[in-house]
């Protein structure tokens, strides 16, 4: 009797701890919120962030920024929100300080949000793009159409195992530049993590849908980008690229095959690269292809 209580007292001792530390917060750095956003400098995140080629729903006739794209993946279809203005509907009715725990903590107004927004990237983020997003967001027109909401079977619908996700999985951080490397080189890597996130599709996951980050950019069988092709540097190589092919690519899609990129990164360049500065999409194929 006594060694089956000590048992069952070891076991919630471990049971405590694990909960301890599965269900502990995970934040990165503060931030600066006295920051005064810029809605122009915004609008260009707005489109190098990826904004606009997930939350938009061309099919649909919604409206721009107004959600309602899904996105399929093995633990169900996740269904991008509406980031309007919008009071009810969107985030009108976030404060920058719910904005910014969103962008780098992954923690919204109702509880964790799930990996599928790239939080992961975004937490790289400088506190005044932050704040220079926010203000763009606040500044778009307004769509009271909720986007639906996500389909996601049990246990995958529990929020709250997303917290022991990130304790294992997320990290949040802000960007720090390679020393001993260039500006340009610097600001491709910033982007390609960051907020371009070009790493999120063009790498493969585990089985917990968790970056496997030793193997970035070597291509993905399957994720919230679906398949994508390695784009490490001997990949765009023996693909015909070089810097200058490359950044024209991120422009306009023509491959040095003469193909044009469709699917999904047709949608990404069309919404996305494509409104990149050249000083970026260069700096972006610098990155990719450097040594």
């Amino acid at each position: 009797m006594r060694r089956g209580l000590v048992v069952l007292g070891v076991l919630a001792i471990v049971a405590i701890g694990a909960a301890v530390y599965f269900l502990k917060p995970v934040q990165g750095p503060a931030r600066d919120l006295t920051l005064v956003g810029d809605v122009e400098r915004g609008n260009y995140l707005i489109g190098s962030g990826g904004c606009i080629s997930c939350h938009t729903n061309p099919e649909a006739g919604t409206g721009r920024l107004a959600g309602g794209v899904g996105l399929q993946t093995q633990f169900g279809t996740f269904v991008a929100p509406n980031i309007t203005s919008d009071p009810q509907a969107g985030i009108g009715n976030w404060t920058l300080a719910q904005f910014s725990d969103a962008m780098s903590n992954g923690m919204g107004p109702e509880g964790h949000l799930y990996p599928v927004f790239p939080y992961e990237h975004y937490t790289l983020m400088s506190d005044q793009e932050i704040a220079d997003l926010y203000a763009a967001l606040m500044a778009t027109e307004p769509v009271s159409q909720a986007a639906p909401p996500h389909q996601i079977p049990f246990p995958f619908n529990i929020r709250l195992a997303m917290a022991g996700w990130k304790n294992l999985f997320f990290a949040p951080q802000r960007f720090v530049p390679e020393e001993g490397r260039p500006e340009s080189f610097n600001r491709g890597k910033y982007l390609a993590y960051g907020p371009a996130h070009c790493v999120a599709c063009h790498s493969p996951r585990n089985a917990l849908g968790a970056l496997d980050w030793e193997r970035a950019f070597t291509g993905s069988d399957g994720g919230p980008g679906g398949r994508a092709p390695g784009i490490t540097r001997e990949a765009l190589l023996d693909k015909g690229y070089d810097a200058e092919t490359l950044a024209q690519t991120l422009l306009d899609g023509f491959t040095p095959g003469f193909d044009v990129l469709g699917g999904p990164m047709g949608e990404v360049i069309a919404d996305n690269t494509s409104l990149l500065t050249p000083e970026d999409r260069a700096a972006l194929a610098e990155y990719l292809l450097a040594e």
